[in-house]
């Protein structure tokens, strides 16, 4: 028996209004299925490429279409809407949510589970998947925008010269737009894809009228048909045909920002009718008319209706980057949370989905990296090249990771998670290989990105892990601590300092630094310590919690809610601790500044070392994250050899 239970449920929309499910869907509509939604601007025309020596002939339109028609039901429709949807990490979605699942911890006492080398192997596999996810985000606003005004081309030369500024100008308006949150760009994107996909719908059932036999592309056995006759050349145009699906991991990783069901309902009642609907459209008119393989999208349409339909193009395409660009936002909050990349500003901007979020650093990132690639390939058709790889080699390792956690998480049989998870990994080989041809024209730039972000994530988790190792080897416990404080009776620094501490057991590695060196501590310490809730707000009530330890010490818990921007003076000012009372402008927050330097201690490559002592010199400082006065913080230099 299959469990398709979600894993976790806490985006689920069972007790929000009807009202609020119509704009969550029309939201995910908008913000989902952007990039997929404005593929066949550019699909079919690629696929019958010059260099893919392919003639549009009634038997390769047949075939093509049928290609087309059936990698969106099996990819988009099964793979990933009916079964990678499901498995979510506390209702985040996307292949770092599947590597976060796979935990190496686990004692196994059968062969069900893999060994902890294999499941070592499995995460890097997933990192190197997200890492290679950051450069698709870049590819992806970059080919939508462009392929869209390229489109007036068609309707006079004169806009040619202005073609790659105008693209760049949309690019800059789309990226300053995040700041806003998923909630109010999907509003402002839902209608217009709505109207795109209708728009969409409409162009392929003119044609088809005109045409019906086209439907006969629905029997896949024109698909071996059209392998059998063109052999090594039907397997390089699988490149372009992966075109269509491109959206699929996007749609999986912006899962956090909306939950299963506004997305598959917007997918089946809306996204996936207009788009079969289209492609057929474009397969018959090339029925009618093979020369209109030149740009069988807008020929479409008749000739008053070109100067909206490239309006509403270039709306809709600018959308399309949207699936990506919150899917990097989703990966990078997951990546902090688990220690694979720095500290991010990163605000929440939803009351009601804890995934809507925006990152100011990463946003600016991706819109540099995008426009860099514009200028770079210039035109849709050489941005086709580099586009694909990222992705296609994303969902083979995402198949491969669901494989084990089918497996481990809900229990399936070997037979069953290798028999569905094998269907889908040969068509993403299929693709994957096809794709493996574009290196040389473009596909290095999402590799080279993909090894570049694979090395920072895997050198800063590592680097944490040596910086713990080598932290613990110089702490205490709290307990312990205080009491030698008190046995020995050092001077006692007249005041209170404030010292923030992660961990509510050890005693902070600035407290004990200082200690040796002065052989004194301040005559009331406190220790505070910062969590965050999976709640958008917490009640004033919840929101602290004292602990006396001994004599003139405490310990301070500070509860925030994921939409809540921590304000440690705020919560502080006028706090009543036993016989203490805490005024801001009378303490003295102490946070340790850890410096860093590389050694040849066994652990990790000197020149990885020196790389996380640069990142960690960049991070967000805890002063200004917490909104410390500056006048009143101490930070406490630590040397430690990593």
């Amino acid at each position: 028996m299959i469990n398709l239970e979600p894993m976790s449920n806490i985006n689920s929309d069972s007790n929000k209004t009807p009202g609020y499910k119509y704009i969550l869907m029309l939201g995910a509509l908008g913000v989902v299925y952007g990039d997929i939604g404005t593929s066949p601007l550019y699909a079919l025309k690629e696929a019958f490429h010059p260099g893919h020596h392919m003639v549009a002939l009634p038997e390769n339109v047949f075939g093509l279409i049928s290609l087309i028609f059936w990698s969106l039901m099996i990819v988009i429709s099964i793979k990933y809407l009916t079964f990678i949807l499901r498995a979510d990490h506390k209702g985040e979605g996307g292949i770092l949510a599947l590597t976060a699942l796979i935990t190496p911890d686990k004692k196994t006492d059968d062969d069900k589970l893999p060994k902890t080398k294999t499941k070592r192997f499995l995460i890097l596999l997933g990192l190197f998947g997200t890492a290679l996810l950051y450069g698709d985000g870049m590819i992806t606003p970059a080919i939508s925008i462009l392929s869209a005004i390229e489109g007036l081309s068609l309707i006079t030369p004169i806009f040619n010269p202005y073609i790659i500024p105008i693209t760049v100008a949309i690019m800059v308006g789309l990226f300053s737009i995040q700041k806003k949150g998923t909630a109010t760009v999907g509003k402002i994107f839902g209608p217009v894809t709505l109207t795109w996909f209708i728009v969409l719908g409409v162009l392929g059932i003119v044609s088809i009228i005109q045409t019906p036999e086209i439907f006969k592309a629905i029997n896949p056995v024109y698909i071996i048909s059209f392998f059998q006759t063109n052999a090594w050349y039907g397997f390089v145009v699988l490149g372009s045909v992966f075109l269509v699906v491109t959206g699929g991991e996007a749609l999986y990783s912006d899962l956090g920002h909306f939950g299963i069901k506004p997305i598959k309902q917007a997918w089946f009642f809306v996204a996936l009718p207009g788009l079969t609907l289209n492609y057929f459209g474009q397969g018959a008119l090339l029925l009618r008319n093979p020369q209109a393989i030149e740009n069988p999208f807008y020929l479409l349409a008749p000739q008053w209706a070109l100067y909206p339909l490239v309006l509403l193009a270039a709306l809709a395409t600018t959308i399309a980057s949207q699936a990506l660009i919150t899917g990097v936002f989703s990966l990078t909050l997951q990546a902090v949370q688990n220690g694979y990349l720095p500290r991010f500003h990163i605000s929440h901007t939803s009351r009601h989905q804890i995934g809507q979020i925006y990152v100011k650093n990463m946003n600016r990132l991706l819109m540099v990296g995008s426009i860099a690639l514009v200028l770079t390939f210039k035109t849709s058709s050489n941005l086709a090249a580099a586009y694909g790889l990222a992705v296609t080699t994303t969902m083979v390792i995402t198949t491969i990771l669901f494989y084990f956690v089918a497996r481990e998480k809900w229990n399936w049989s070997r037979l069953t998670a290798g028999s569905i998870c094998g269907i889908f990994l040969v068509i993403d080989l299929a693709f994957w290989g096809a794709n493996l041809l574009k290196i040389l024209d473009g596909g290095w730039f999402p590799l080279l990105v993909g090894i570049v972000g694979f090395t920072l994530m895997t050198t800063w988790n590592r680097g944490r892990v040596l910086l713990g190792v080598r932290q613990e080897e110089k702490t205490i416990l709290l307990t312990d601590f205080l009491n030698e404080v008190k046995s020995k009776n050092p001077n006692r620094i007249e005041g209170t300092a404030v010292y923030l501490n992660r961990s509510l057991m050890y005693t902070p590695s600035s407290l004990v630094h200082a200690y040796k060196h002065f052989k004194s501590v301040h005559q009331n310490l406190v220790f505070l310590t910062v969590q965050t809730d999976s709640v958008p707000y917490v009640v004033a009530t919840e929101r602290i919690k004292v602990l006396p330890l001994s004599d003139d010490n405490y310990q301070i818990i500070l509860l925030y809610g994921y939409l809540e921007q921590p304000d440690i003076p705020k919560e502080i000012e006028n706090l009543k601790l036993g016989n203490l009372q805490l005024s801001v402008d009378n303490v003295s927050f102490i946070i340790g500044k850890e410096s860093l330097y590389a050694t040849d201690f066994p652990g990790m490559a000197i020149w990885r070392e020196k790389i996380f002592s640069i990142i960690s010199k960049n991070e967000i400082s805890a002063s200004d994250y917490f909104q410390l006065p500056k006048d009143r913080v101490i930070e406490i230099g630590i040397q430690i050899a990593l």
